[in-house]
């Protein structure tokens, strides 16, 4: 059994991962979930990842959690060209201080606008607005850290070539959009920084990978998303309940 890549792209990490596997001709079998359904709770999942999370990548009997390792297991084991992760010890630093700040700031701030728009009302929970304005303002003082500290006058975010760095930021920013977020208005660097790396992926991959993330909000809209089941409320909730 070759690669094996365990992911659902609603999921802002999985998206990550497959627009890099596909992006390099990286061979995997894709094991799709739907995290709606709770798949990721089937006991069928459990030897994959006790974690119970995505992305979870399976090589043999080697076994790898967390989107950021398996990305970096990813560029090593297939030689990846070295801009994605460069073997300069200076500059692949650059990388993880972003990815550290990811985790910080990016990640837990703006998946809010889908668990607000979307998946909280899949449960009959409206998040207060006193939240959402908080959330907003944190969102911008993000955007603003990532434009002034990390992009710059560079082309990408750590440097003059697109890295690792770039598709994690921009697969959460671009989850956010497709809920209904301008990130972009006013920002005309953090806008020429996305159509850099859009272009650089390419169209037909970036329209692949957000199919699903597009299409989420008018899905909700028409009620066609599925009612999640009972062993996912209680995990709904304690995500929800700790939105700042």
């Amino acid at each position: 059994m070759g690669l094996e890549l365990y992911l659902d792209l609603l999921s802002q990490p999985s998206r990550a991962v497959y627009i890099f596997a596909k992006k390099n001709g990286i061979p995997f079998q894709l094991r799709a979930l739907d995290l709606l359904k709770g798949h990721h709770l089937n006991p069928e999942f459990l030897p994959a990842n006790s974690l119970q999370r995505v992305p979870v990548l399976k090589d043999g009997d080697f076994l790898l959690t967390e989107s950021v390792a398996i990305l970096i297991y990813l560029s090593i084991k297939y030689q990846t060209a070295d801009h994605w992760y460069p073997s300069d010890l200076q500059a692949r630093m650059r990388i993880h201080e972003y990815l550290g700040w990811h985790g910080d700031c990016i990640r837990s701030t703006f998946g809010v606008s889908l668990w607000a728009q979307v998946l909280a009302p899949l449960i009959g929970i409206q998040v207060p607005e006193e939240k959402l304005k908080r959330n907003r303002a944190a969102m911008d003082r993000a955007l603003q850290c990532l434009e002034d500290k990390f992009l710059g006058d560079k082309a990408f975010l750590t440097g003059q070539q697109v890295t690792l760095a770039d598709i994690m930021a921009l697969e959460e920013l671009m989850q956010a959009v497709a809920i209904g977020c301008d990130l972009f208005e006013g920002r005309p660097r953090l806008a020429a920084w996305r159509q850099r790396v859009e272009a650089f992926l390419g169209a037909d991959l970036c329209r692949e990978t957000h199919s699903v993330i597009w299409s989420i909000r008018e899905l909700a809209a028409n009620k066609k998303l599925p009612d999640p089941p009972p062993e996912m409320r209680s995990r709904m909730l304690l995500r929800i309940a700790r939105i700042p």
